[in-house]
């Protein structure tokens, strides 16, 4: 992380000591407040313990717990978080993706708490984009989460000056990647793109998905006017199997981040991940954003933007309903999401955050944010947003079997019997 950066960082943190007052209420909640999420490590846990110690100032009678769990994009968070939930064990509040992840499950079930006082008396229903609301609120208007961010995960990373060392260029399609960009990478002795575990497939097929299928037709998929089993569709899985060809053969073993360094350390040449990697280079590795990394839309999916956003609401039985009120009414304002998003790697979902800030949100924050507010939109598979968790869960699987054979015509016919299955 640059000096420059952390001196921001810290101005901020002592101008917000500075104005605590303005915030802070004399009959405020006290007693134990835990926060469920899945982020344990980088820049995501650097972001969430600057939200956690300013929250302590501004509710010093409060006791937060922070209750991480392990585990890339949630998949180790959520089992636990099903079994607390489903035993009557809420916690006061916990981390979940917004869209499907949220409402196909925990809305549906009936175990949120509506969260509409909060925005009016904050005034967010001006402050937050429309689109977004709309993938947190039912049918009856009520608003069920707070999102702290906006992420996107069509991301290719890369560091220039090994590019150029080996002669290739950023590729723009995944067919250029796979005849002109691959063989070349591999004759030098390079691995031209590293991928990860399980989950990390999936995301790497959004983006390829994206790219074959063009953005209607990839909507499509989650609303039933795209055929999985259509030539297109098994294109995606025959696309997806020669990226994997050009990968490390280890790629069940390794972290999203174990992959991200491999790109930082220059053994590979492109990871394909959301911007939570930008947190990872900024505050892990303390690279400088267009020399140390860059980036740019994975293959095929330049002018669209494929988002996801991370949210925390209010579980019905949450010991400490009062002291989780005070935290969502905290999380949503500006000063807590531009706390958060510059170490997280991530956007502010709250319009009236401070992005404009060169110093603040770097210029990854600055080109991520054009195309946000420029490009078409998409939602992201892998992290929640246009499945329910029973397709998601179950399309881990297809991932698993695809990695092992990369039997296209197969992992197509099993995703159209789970859509059939699962999809609403």
């Amino acid at each position: 992380m640059s000096k420059r950066f952390v001196t921001v960082l810290i101005t901020l943190s002592l101008l917000a000591m500075l104005v605590m007052p303005a915030m802070a209420q004399e009959d405020g909640p006290s007693g134990d407040l835990e926060i469920f999420s899945w982020w344990t490590g980088g820049g995501e846990a650097a972001g969430l313990e600057a939200l956690i110690a300013r929250f302590a100032e501004l509710y010093p009678e409060v006791n937060v717990m922070n209750s991480a769990v392990a585990g890339g994009s949630g998949v180790n968070a959520r089992a636990v978080l099903t079994t607390r939930m489903l035993g009557g064990d809420p916690p006061d509040t916990f981390q979940v993706h917004a869209g499907e992840e949220l409402n196909a499950l925990w809305v549906a079930a009936g175990l949120m708490e509506p969260l509409n006082a909060i925005y009016e008396e904050q005034g967010w229903m001006d402050q937050f984009p429309q689109g977004l609301l709309n993938l947190i609120t039912d049918e009856e208007g009520n608003i069920y989460v707070v999102p702290v961010n906006i992420h996107r995960s069509n991301v290719m990373w890369y560091v220039p000056d090994n590019l150029a060392e080996w002669g290739v260029e950023v590729p723009t399609s995944w067919d250029q990647f796979i005849n002109e960009t691959c063989p070349t990478l591999q004759a030098a002795g390079v691995t031209p793109i590293t991928i990860g575990e399980n989950w990390t497939q999936v995301h790497l097929w959004e983006s390829v998905a994206l790219a074959e299928l063009g953005p209607e037709a990839y909507n499509g998929l989650w609303t039933g006017d795209t055929n999985w089993t259509s030539d297109e569709a098994v294109a995606v899985w025959d696309t997806l199997g020669q990226v994997m060809d050009c990968a490390n053969s280890d790629m069940n073993a390794l972290s999203w981040q174990d992959a991200a360094q491999q790109v930082a350390n220059g053994e590979a040449a492109f990871n394909i991940m959301g911007d939570w990697a930008a947190g990872y280079f900024l505050v892990d590795l303390a690279l400088e954003p267009e020399t140390g990394f860059a980036w740019a839309p994975s293959p095929g999916t330049d002018g669209v933007f494929m988002m996801l956003s991370d949210t925390f609401g209010l579980p019905v039985g949450a010991p400490n309903p009062d002291a989780v009120r005070a935290w969502l009414s905290f999380l949503g304002t500006p000063e807590a999401q531009d706390l958060f998003n510059p170490v997280k790697g991530s956007l502010p979902a709250n319009t009236a955050a401070d992005i404009g800030n060169s110093d603040l949100y770097n210029a990854y924050f600055q080109d991520a944010y054009e195309d946000w507010t420029n490009n078409e939109i998409v939602g992201s598979l892998a992290h929640g947003l246009v499945a329910a968790p029973a397709f998601s869960n179950q399309f881990a699987s297809i991932m698993s079997n695809f990695q092992s054979n990369h039997d296209a015509g197969a992992a197509a016919v099993s995703s159209a019997e789970l859509a059939l299955q699962t999809l609403r």
